[in-house]
């Protein structure tokens, strides 16, 4: 004891080199911030893997961990004595709560029963507060440490600014390590537990330098034995966690659970089928993923009638790709899939090829592993006859993107709304008119089934932003008079925001163009069915559409210069005038907030 007295003795009299104790406490700041990132991102990434939607989740876990971090740091002038046994005690809470964080999520997860969501958000964003308190608790503390044994060395600001440098630099590091080693290698828990250890390790460090300090040393050494024997048995146990947690999620059998570079796979077996899941969102289930891809593939399949090259975009499962290559005239199908895990796992694995009936695997199909919206751009002279899209529904912004331009817009226009042609044509035509004046001059007009709706087609030389295209019709009617309403007057696309209050919004489908047996026929531009010769057969009708919606987009491209000005012209203002009163909506029904912001959109004009 004596001798360890005259080391901190001898610290706080030595010359300008830094001392073992020093080096220590700085080491600490590294590691600890490092650890409390980690924590942060662990619960973001946990709460994304098993409530979905990352963009919510990851920011209210940041905000909820930095608000936390405050509140500690604010709570350390509190701390006046014992200040090293303190922040030993710290070190361990962290690492303990922290490296166990996602373990005893995953678990809460599977033991909670279904619909009890609120009850693991509770425990979620509790365990959030708990740790980002702690971890605010110690850098004041460390600051505080230093500046008392080592006074003579640190003025204030060179004090904040060695700390705050050693801070960052654990910071950056993990925030690199996390995504591309950690989380890839070793998984969640294992990321979790193994930085829980480094916590626990700096309370060691601090125990053996500062024993001369602390009292009750022997209590606190059997504390930081027990917080890294529990570390060890959780570290030693990941996988048996994992499994039980997922096979308790899942429900069935699960029979395999793989990480990718991009997602979590599981494949699931029971009684009624195999079910596939991408970071705990069902892809499909054997017994009716017919329904899906057949209705995928076949209707464009047919209306080409010799398609010989096919693009598929997604769609690693080769589900898709197996009812292409039903056609025997198909020369070629290329595959662009994101994640070559997939690919590999489906042309692979015996109970998975026999769902795509080795689709995979044929020589006919060319695998290109890469973003599929990338790929396009750089792909712009590749030229095919069908282009089939499978991607997953955008539930999150990361996915999102993948739906963010279009090659038409439509209107929805119901049999009882009194802008169709057959209740008022002066209306009808006054539609089509206000939208020609702002550059879509071609519509091409069907009638969408045998309840006499209509739907307004306007196709485009090129892509364009889904949102501006959406702005554009929107305003433009909105500012003429009509009234764009649910059963009346509806647009594809939408502006509806992505979400409202934190709830995502519910876009509708329409109906795809002249189905078999439905009534739908192409009608001419006064609203009456077209007879000639080339419609009396569907065969016949389908290919006049395909001519129709290209001469639609040719024709478009002489005006794109005066539509591109006006979707510019469109999102400026319904940003702008509209934004700024999406506040009042939670105030409002959903008709209330409609009206208003048409009511706001035509004071704008």
């Amino acid at each position: 004891m004596a001798d360890a007295s005259a080391d901190v003795a001898i610290a706080r009299d030595a010359p300008p080199g830094a001392s073992p104790a020093e080096v220590a406490l700085l080491a600490s700041v590294f590691v600890v911030a490092a650890c409390g990132l980690v924590y942060e991102l662990a619960a973001g990434a946990l709460a994304s893997y098993l409530l979905g939607d990352s963009v919510l989740q990851f920011s209210t876990i940041i905000g909820t961990y930095l608000f936390a971090m405050g509140l500690g740091s604010w709570a350390s002038r509190f701390i006046e004595r014992q200040l090293i046994a303190q922040f030993l005690r710290i070190e361990l809470l962290v690492g303990l709560i922290g490296g166990m964080l996602p373990a005893l999520l995953f678990v809460a997860h599977a033991s909670l029963p279904v619909g009890h969501g609120a009850s693991f958000r509770v425990l979620l964003y509790g365990m959030v507060l708990v740790v980002g308190a702690l971890v605010g608790l110690e850098i004041p503390l460390v600051m505080r440490i230093l500046k008392r044994h080592f006074s003579e060395r640190y003025a204030l600001r060179e004090l904040v600014s060695q700390v705050l440098t050693f801070d960052y630099l654990g910071a950056l590091a993990v925030a690199v390590a996390f995504p591309l080693l950690f989380v890839p290698h070793l998984g969640l828990i294992r990321t979790g537990v193994f930085f829980g250890l480094l916590n626990a390790a700096v309370a060691v460090w601090a125990l053996w330098l500062f024993r001369a300090e602390l009292r009750r040393w022997r209590l606190h050494a059997a504390a930081c034995a027990a917080v890294i024997a529990v570390l060890v048995a959780t570290l030693a146990g990941a996988d048996r966690i994992t499994t039980w947690a997922e096979d308790g999620f899942y429900g069935d059998s699960v029979i395999l659970r793989e990480s990718s570079d991009y997602q979590r796979v599981v494949v699931t077996s029971g009684p009624s089928g195999v079910r596939l899941y991408l970071n705990g969102n069902l892809q499909f289930h054997s017994r009716d993923e017919y329904r899906y891809h057949e209705a995928l593939v076949h209707p464009a399949m047919a209306a080409h009638g010799a398609p010989k090259r096919v693009l598929v975009l997604g769609g690693g499962d080769g589900m898709a790709v197996r009812e292409i290559l039903r056609y025997p005239g198909v020369e070629e199908v290329t595959l662009v899939e994101l994640d070559p895990h997939i690919t590999t796992l489906f042309s692979t694995q015996p109970l998975l090829r026999k769902l795509n009936q080795d689709a995979l695997l044929s020589p006919r199909l060319r695998i290109v592993n890469t973003d599929a919206f990338g790929w396009l751009e750089q792909h712009p002279q590749d030229l095919f006859d069908v282009i089939v899209v499978d991607f997953p529904d955008p539930t999150n912004f990361a996915i999102g993107k993948l739906y963010t331009h279009t090659f038409y817009t439509m209107l929805d226009i119901d049999s009882n709304s009194p802008y169709h042609p057959a209740n008022n044509s002066k209306a009808f035509q006054k539609l089509l008119h206000v939208l020609e004046k702002k550059g879509l001059t071609h519509p091409v007009l069907i009638q969408s089934s045998h309840s006499g709706g209509i739907h307004v087609y306007y196709f485009f030389p090129k892509q364009l932003h889904t949102f501006r295209v959406a702005s554009l019709v929107h305003v433009t009617l909105i500012n003429a008079g009509f009234k764009p309403k649910p059963g009346h007057l509806e647009i594809f696309p939408n502006p509806k925001p992505y979400t409202t209050n934190g709830k995502f919004s519910n876009y509708k489908p329409h109906r795809l163009p002249l189905q078999p047996d439905s009534g739908s026929y192409i009608l001419d531009r006064w609203g009456d069915i077209v007879t000639n010769a080339e419609s009396l057969t569907h065969l016949g009708q389908v290919s006049m559409f395909l001519r129709l919606a290209q001469a639609s987009a040719a024709a478009h491209g002489e005006d794109i210069a005066k539509i591109e000005a006006a979707l510019d012209w469109a999102y400026r203002l319904y940003t702008d005038k509209i934004a700024k009163y999406q506040y009042l909506d939670r105030d409002y029904s959903e008709a209330a907030r409609e009206w208003l912001e048409d009511l706001l959109l035509t004071m704008a004009i």
